[in-house]
Order: structure tokens, then C-alpha cells, then sequence
């Protein structure tokens, strides 16, 4: 097993297995086991996720913040994944959908999360060159997954 390093600024939260952590100066910390963090930085609000894959990537964002309590985000997960499965055409993304579905299953969502915003670009093509009706105005919906 090998040990993860993560430099924090000052004021920077981390949210780690659940809890929320502040420094108040900068630091670093190192993670000597396996561990579900994430920075402040990559943590997206019900409001910013106004496309499909965002919209996933927050139900994905709620199972690694809230690990006490995944019923309903589980839920949400497996319904919008396959919404998306039947919905896109494109084999490569079809394929990293498939590829998040099984890092979830394996509770692996850092990893899930870094996939889901590796397709934005290429969902944003694919929205681009169609007329929608996007952002999603169903940021309620999501904030009710998130328990706010």
C-alpha cells in the first residue's frame, strides 16, 4: 500500500470519510491507507449541476461526502445512470458509464467522479450541436438527494 500526500492551503476544506476538515494555516497531509476524501475545490453545488453527467456526478459527490447514509443517493445513482445509458449514442462514453457503475459498485468515487468530468467536453459537444432545453432547472430535485 502506498502512502497519498494531499498540500492544503490556508482556510481549505477537506472532507474525509464523511467529516468535514479545516486548516487554519497551510499544511499537508498524508494518507497512509485507503481513504475517501474530497477537496473543496472539486465539490460541485446542486445549482452547478445543470447537465446530465454533472447532475450524475453530484449523486456520485453525495456517496463520498455522506457515506452514513447512501439509500437515496444509490437510488438516484442507478436511475440517472440509466437514463444516460439509453440515452447516449456515443460508444466511448457509453463505455466510461459503464466504467463508473463499476467504480461505484466498488465504492471507488473519487475515481468515478474523475471519469464523469473527463466527458463534460465531450457532453457539451454533443449539446452544442443539438437545440435543448438545458441547464436543468431541477436543482430542488438534487438538493432533496442531498438532504438540504
Amino acid at each position: 500500500m502506498t502512502s497519498f500526500r494531499v498540500s492544503m492551503k490556508p482556510n481549505e476544506r477537506i472532507y474525509v470519510n464523511g467529516a468535514v476538515l479545516k486548516f487554519d494555516r497551510k499544511t499537508s497531509l498524508e494518507f497512509l491507507n485507503d481513504v475517501h476524501f474530497l477537496l473543496e475545490s472539486q465539490v460541485m453545488q446542486a445549482e452547478d449541476a445543470d447537465t446530465p453527467l454533472k447532475r450524475l456526478y453530484f449523486v456520485v459527490q453525495i456517496l463520498l461526502m455522506a457515506p452514513q447514509d447512501t439509500a437515496a443517493a444509490t437510488g438516484a445513482f442507478n436511475e440517472q445512470l440509466h437514463q444516460l445509458l439509453t440515452t447516449f449514442e456515443e460508444p466511448y462514453v457509453l463505455n466510461e458509464l459503464k466504467n463508473v457503475d463499476r467504480l461505484v459498485k466498488e465504492a471507488r468515487y473519487h475515481e468515478a467522479m474523475k471519469v464523469l468530468r473527463s466527458l463534460y467536453a465531450i457532453e457539451k459537444k454533443i449539446f452544442d450541436s443539438i437545440e435543448t432545453s438545458f441547464p436543468f432547472e431541477d436543482s430542488e430535485a438534487l438538493q432533496r438527494v442531498a438532504g438540504q
